[in-house]
């Protein structure tokens, strides 16, 4: 028996070192026979290698282990501090943000203590200074990016949906439609992409009447017309025709089994003009804020989209901005790294462009770009941002590992997939816990630093708050960085009087969650929480 398993082996080792002699694709293999193979081998896993062995804390992009850590921790309601000293390099980088805390201020600090989840309203009611009638005050800060239905699993949706519910936030349902995982509870921002799925004609149009019967039939808070998107902007999409399942066909309102097409442009306007007579019928057709998404580049788009609404007759209600540094969306590498400005330097000159003009506090502006982190998010309130989007962050919260295989459709932890075997892994009723956990401890954090600052709510937290570092040589402020003149960064002065008495307002009990080892529930030390990764 066992001279016919080595006979076997050596036969089908044989044969391999044949087929690697003959074959002309790869030198390697011709050169070494079979042991050459050991190259792609290790080239495969080299990601892993990295990611749990081989880089340290700071270093791996685009979310470093001390990042994700946090994440992980903080989803899980594990202890999320970290002990001796910043892993960031201080003394050979520039770059690193300092938010200055102040040794006296007005604000009393009586939220934001250890557990507590932190209700944090938006500064800004919604679609208010256009007179919607359906304006509001989002409840959340920090709310879901889009991310459809076909990019992520239907799993991963529902355990999104369910937790946005439970923390209060709003989840963007990405332009992929309405799916039946994204009627889990929570208020919906609909975004309309250039395809229009979920209110096209059977021709690929716009059509308004079923825009109006979704509306009417779902949770939709507000309606988001995608221009672009950091991860590809100025990019359509392909959905190949295998991966258009009958769910998926009836959610996007698309034919089964066929290539599913996302142009590049949008067809019912071709200029700022015609956007904002679009922006004006959909917001009288439903009584919905309107707001744009888009990445910045051409800064022309934005000075004009401005001047026009300087006339006080049409306007957005809000502006989402997507930073270049990529997201949840597949891209060539070119894309991925070189096209559109990363998140701080567009979001400002897109800021200044409404700023200049006196617009910047009609308008909310929610940002979007690895600022499900609290430095990030810190910068982007004090640069002007109204609210956060969440999107990555969200994805780790549920389970994702950064294996970085979201555009292969083989995410080993079922959260960009539908494989159903890999997708029917991820538990969403568990899940949704990890995000309501997730999205209260990151408002915590980001209330506790306000009232470091001196101030009752992040929106409060101005330009002069936070410094950038040259090494240790030199720091400007972020105002000076980004060109900024005295009182842009803030609400309206009436709005910033509402949210410091809807803060002074707030009392709400602790949650059980764990601090730092002293205060934790369950006693476990921050070295304990750093071995948790990867999560599932």
């Amino acid at each position: 028996m066992k001279k016919t398993l080595a006979g076997a082996s050596v036969a089908a080792l044989g044969a391999v070192a044949a087929h690697d002699l003959l074959q002309r694709r790869h030198a390697i293999l011709r050169n070494f026979p079979v042991v050459g193979r050991a190259r792609y081998w290790l080239e495969a896993i080299g990601p892993e290698l990295r990611q749990y062995i081989v880089a340290g804390n700071d270093e791996e992009r685009p979310f470093s282990r001390d990042q994700r850590r946090w994440v992980y921790a903080s989803s899980k309601l594990q202890n999320n501090y970290f002990g001796f000293g910043t892993d960031n390099d201080l003394e050979h980088s520039s770059g690193n943000v300092i938010v200055h805390h102040r040794t006296f201020a007005r604000a009393y600090p009586t939220h934001g203590a250890v557990g507590q989840e932190a209700r944090l309203p938006s500064a800004k009611v919604l679609g208010g200074p256009r007179g919607r009638r359906h304006a509001f005050r989002p409840e959340s800060v920090v709310n879901i990016s889009g991310m459809s239905f076909g990019s992520l699993s239907g799993n991963a949706i529902e355990a999104i949906n369910r937790g946005a519910a439970a923390a209060g936030c709003l989840h963007n349902t990405g332009e992929g439609a309405v799916s039946p995982y994204h009627r889990n509870g929570a208020d919906l921002v609909f975004q309309i992409g250039t395809a229009y799925f979920g209110c096209r004609d059977e021709q690929g149009r716009f059509d308004l009447a079923r825009l109006k019967d979704l509306v009417a039939s779902t949770p939709i808070r507000a309606l988001e017309i995608k221009l672009s998107q950091g991860a590809k902007p100025g990019l359509g999409g392909v959905l190949p025709a295998p991966k258009v399942s009958r769910e998926i066909a009836e959610t996007r309102g698309v034919p089964e089994g066929v290539d599913c097409l996302s142009p590049s442009r949008h067809a019912e306007f071709d200029d700022v003009d015609s956007l904002l007579d679009f922006v004006e019928l959909l917001a009288a057709e439903t009584g919905l804020p309107v707001g744009i998404k888009s990445a910045v580049g051409d800064l022309g788009f934005w000075d004009e989209l401005a001047e026009l609404m300087d006339r006080r007759d049409r306007g957005v209600d809000f502006v989402s901005i997507d930073g270049g540094e990529g997201g949840t969306g597949a891209s060539p590498l070119i894309f991925t790294d070189a096209v559109s400005l990363p998140f701080r330097l567009g979001f400002a000159r897109a800021y200044a462009a409404f700023a200049e003009r006196g617009l910047h506090e009609d308008v909310t502006f929610i940002g979007s770009g690895k600022l499900g982190l609290p430095d990030n998010a810190v910068v982007a309130f004090a640069l002007g941002a109204d609210m956060v989007n969440v999107a990555r962050e969200a994805m780790l919260a549920v389970g994702c590992i950064q294996a970085q295989k979201c555009h292969t459709g083989e995410c080993p932890t079922g959260v960009a997939t539908q494989n159903a075997w890999l997708a029917h892994g991820l538990d969403p009723l568990s899940k949704a816990e990890r995000v309501t956990n997730y999205v209260r401890t990151l408002r915590r954090d980001l209330l506790k630093v306000s009232e470091t600052c001196g101030v009752e709510h992040p929106a409060l937290i101005g330009p002069d708050s936070v410094e950038v570092l040259d090494n240790l040589s030199d720091g400007r402020l972020l105002g000076e960085v980004y060109g900024y003149r005295p009182g842009w960064g803030f609400p309206s002065e009436r709005d910033r009087a509402d949210i410091s008495r809807i803060m002074a307002a707030t009392e709400e009990a602790e949650a059980e969650t764990e601090g730092p080892p002293e205060t934790a529930e369950d006693g476990k030390r921050g070295d304990e929480a750093a071995g948790e990764l990867p999560s599932e």
